[in-house]
């Protein structure tokens, strides 16, 4: 079924982009991260070298301009690649956003709220914050 802008299905609902991309990484999540990881983690490489592969932007017009915001699509491929990266279910991701410093370093200030999955589909990952 093609819908044209502005309908809505029944039990969908309506996401609209917050375009935000990736936030620098504070101060004080990197001294934490730093002492905890002295080499690095892959998620704070990817975090590191990746970070403009993970913008905003491309996403767009995959989004519609009416709805709650969302999640930063570029956050959320982030978080996918770090998934398959270290081949983590939905909830263990979600797990590993909450309480690894080397996933906040890349994803999140270490004091931001986190992330829950939502499992509705097992194919699927909603992802919102707590």
């Amino acid at each position: 079924m093609r819908l044209s802008r502005g309908q809505a299905v029944a039990g969908v609902v309506r996401v609209s982009m917050r375009a935000v991309g990736l936030p620098e990484v504070p101060e004080q999540t990197a001294l934490v991260a730093a002492a905890a990881f002295p080499k690095g983690t892959l998620a704070m490489r990817v975090r590191e070298r990746l970070a403009e592969v993970f913008a905003d932007e491309p996403f767009a017009s995959a989004f519609g301009v009416r709805g709650a915001p969302g999640l930063p699509p570029g956050m959320l491929a982030l978080v996918t690649v770090l998934q398959f990266a270290e081949n983590l279910t939905d909830r263990q991701a979600a797990g590993m956003v909450a309480r690894a410093i080397d996933w906040k370093y890349a994803v999140l200030r270490h004091e931001a709220p986190s992330l829950r999955a939502r499992v509705r589909d097992p194919c699927r990952w909603s992802v919102a914050a707590d």
